[in-house]
């Protein structure tokens, strides 16, 4: 076995070994979610942290990791005798993003009941996991229907089977540790509340500090076991102080004071339900185990909240996680009882001198968020070239209906349209083309038991042949690619109008965040078009580029639709099975170039041709309309709806137009 980078060997991380440790002091803190960007080491800490773990003493072949002191009465293997055990280093199992329900929570032994006629359950990764370490790398791609069984063992501390005539039931009690990185799409609210910690991670900016990180690994990679070595004292003190923590946890006392404090924090910060108190609680009773004492301090809850508040504070869908450390500085400042320990905190109190709590992100802040120029609406020009115009801020986005792309795909699991998948519903079975993926056992058995009288059968087992097998056909649903074209042009500057299609936008765009699609935006004016962010997965990266989109030039329409066309034969080479919907918000005028408005319509019909779903948003406003957004509909076979129309009750009668358009251009 490969020799593992030690743990004590990474270079400023302090937050992210720190969270590692203390759930390795208290694995009912409930996991740690590591959120940064790549080349930070999150994986490295996190595989390190295994051979720090002390031992577990397992029952003697059990294949669930039963405790012999106290064993599952349930346990598929048992029932248990306590001489039976032995001793053994805590599992680090991964569970990889694309795999399969089978292999994360068990099934049925295909081989043994076809060669035997035994009907014997498999376990999964979820039973290898019991009682270690489950970690997910890129969590935040996990298909949802793995999250969604993450979610039940989690909540449960056990795995319940119930399929293809298997039903069993295991322990699943494990420390959940994923890593992620917000640029690649965010995490579902369901799941992130089940981690008990989070960290945010980042290169460090001091050269003396990256120049260690570098000679550490360059160290590393020249001799891993000998780098090993130089670290094993370390390694084997903080192993130790491990064992010391655990033996010391239940000793330590959690007054009133510390208690009180932990409720008015969690209270101040709007979190929802109360997994938070109880999480802060154990954490900052695990810190205190961790430096030695029996006795939670303010310090102990400070810190406790900068690790297990950050992803639970209530905030809108694009708002990155955080704390307002000066708004937790006062909160327990004005909690502490007269039992507390005075001191509030290494940082010293934070309530004088320092901004009211109410100007944080829902409050009064009059920043940037604020749309520039007066009350009538002008747009004011920007610092920066002749034409263009300050950025308009969004107006207030509301819930849409759902958009989704006509007919049945085979598309990334998502929750926008009917799919074809390997997950979901079984809807029939048919023979297999190409390599067998998922077994329609039933069908199978069915189609093999006519023939066994003809080959021979003997004995209980059944005779099966490659032509009896058959591939379950299930339908679920997928995400798709939403591909903004958004007119940034001069014609579209007027301050109140650019607010009101950014709010629309960011609506659409909010949706796509609730169905796992990817999104990307293309933006045109001036003289050329631009794709502003590629097609991704994470939406908030959408979102931030949508608010600082500026304004001003002519309107190069075609250069727009062309560079839209180029995104989406690009994405289809790779990836060919991702339907995408493409949402042009225009007023629909053509400026700059020879023949602008034809050379607009030629573009158009690339997209009528290919039939790719599609919707104009008419941005036109005044007395007196040209239409030109509607003709721009036609040309690309798509619906045009008017910038007052995007509402809720709009978009709906937007969805059967969308639908309906479609299906006629499809006949």
């Amino acid at each position: 076995m490969s020799t593992r980078f030690p743990f004590t060997a990474v270079v400023g991380q302090q937050d992210l070994q720190l969270a590692l440790l203390l759930n390795a002091v208290a694995p009912n803190i409930g996991g740690v979610l590591v959120r940064g960007e790549k080349g930070t080491a999150k994986s490295t800490a996190v595989r390190a942290l295994a051979a720090l773990l002390p031992e577990v003493e397992v029952v003697a072949g059990c294949r669930f990791s039963c405790d012999p002191a106290s064993p599952d009465p349930t346990c598929p293997d048992g029932p248990h005798t306590v001489e039976a055990a032995e001793s053994r280093d805590a599992r680090m199992v991964e569970l990889p993003v694309g795999a399969s329900e089978d292999r994360l929570v068990g099934a049925l032994d295909i081989e043994r009941a076809l060669a035997e006629g035994v009907k014997s359950f498999e376990p999964g990764l979820l039973a290898a996991a019991n009682r270690g370490i489950l970690y997910v790398d890129e969590v935040n791609l996990l298909h949802d229907h793995l999250v969604d069984v993450l979610l039940d063992a989690a909540a449960m501390g056990a795995s319940y089977v119930e399929r293809e005539g298997v039903s069993v039931r295991h322990a699943a009690r494990f420390l959940l540790v994923g890593t992620m990185n917000p640029e690649e799409g965010e995490l579902r609210p369901q799941l992130l509340d089940r981690f008990g910690l989070t960290v945010e991670v980042a290169a460090s900016r001091e050269p003396d500090q990256r120049v260690e990180v570098v000679r550490r690994r360059l160290a590393y990679d020249d001799d891993p076991a000998g780098f090993a070595a130089r670290w094993a004292a370390e390694e084997s003190a903080v192993r130790q102080r491990i064992v010391a923590a655990r033996e010391l946890l239940p000793k330590v006392r959690l007054g009133d004071g510390a208690l009180k404090q932990i409720a008015a924090t969690c209270a101040a910060f709007e979190v929802d339900g109360m997994r938070a108190d109880i999480v802060m609680a154990r954490t900052a009773t695990a810190l205190a185990a961790w430096d030695g004492r029996s006795d939670v301090l303010a310090e102990d809850v400070r810190q406790a909240a900068l690790l297990a508040l950050p992803h639970r504070r209530r905030r809108n869908p694009f708002d990155a996680p955080g704390l307002d450390e000066d708004k937790l500085d006062q909160t327990l400042e004005e909690s502490a009882g007269e039992d507390d320990d005075p001191d509030p905190g290494p940082d010293g109190p934070g309530g004088g001198g320092q901004p009211s709590p109410e100007e944080g992100p829902q409050g009064g802040d009059s920043g940037g968020a604020q749309p520039e120029g007066g009350e009538d609406g002008e747009p004011q020009p920007a610092a920066g070239g002749a034409g263009e115009q300050a950025p308009a801020g969004a107006a207030e986005p509301f819930r849409t209906k759902a958009l989704t792309v006509p007919g049945v795909g085979a598309g990334a699991a998502g929750r926008r349209s009917r799919a074809r998948t390997e997950r979901g519903r079984t809807t029939g079975a048919l023979r297999p083309r190409g390599a067998l993926t998922k077994l329609h056992l039933a069908a199978t058995v069915r189609a093999a038991a006519p023939h066994q009288r003809a080959r021979g059968r003997s004995g209980p087992g059944l005779v099966v042949r490659r032509d009896d097998l058959r591939q379950a056909a299930r339908e679920g649903r997928e995400g798709n690619l939403v591909l903004f074209v958004v007119d940034a042009s001069g014609s579209m500057a007027a301050r109140q109008r650019m607010s009101a299609v950014k709010g629309a936008v960011l609506s659409l765009l909010l949706d796509a965040y609730q169905r796992r699609d990817k999104v990307g935006l293309v933006t045109f004016r001036g003289s050329a078009a631009e794709v502003a962010l590629p097609p991704t997965s994470s939406v908030d990266a959408a979102a931030a580029r949508l608010e600082s989109l500026p304004t001003g030039g002519r309107t190069p329409l075609a250069a727009g639709l062309l560079k839209a066309h180029d995104v989406l034969r690009v994405e289809r080479l790779r990836d060919p099975s991702r339907r995408a919907l493409l949402v042009v918000v225009t007023d629909g005028r053509a400026t700059g170039g020879p023949e602008p408005v034809a050379l607009a319509g030629r573009a158009a019909r690339l997209f009528g041709a290919e039939s790719v779903a599609s919707v104009v948003v008419d941005c036109e406003s005044g007395p007196v309309r040209l239409g030109l957004a509607g003709r721009l509909a036609e040309e690309l076979g798509a619906t045009a709806v008017t910038l007052e129309e995007l509402r809720a009750d709009a978009i709906a009668g937007l969805v059967r137009d969308v639908r309906g358009t479609t299906s006629r251009r499809a006949a």
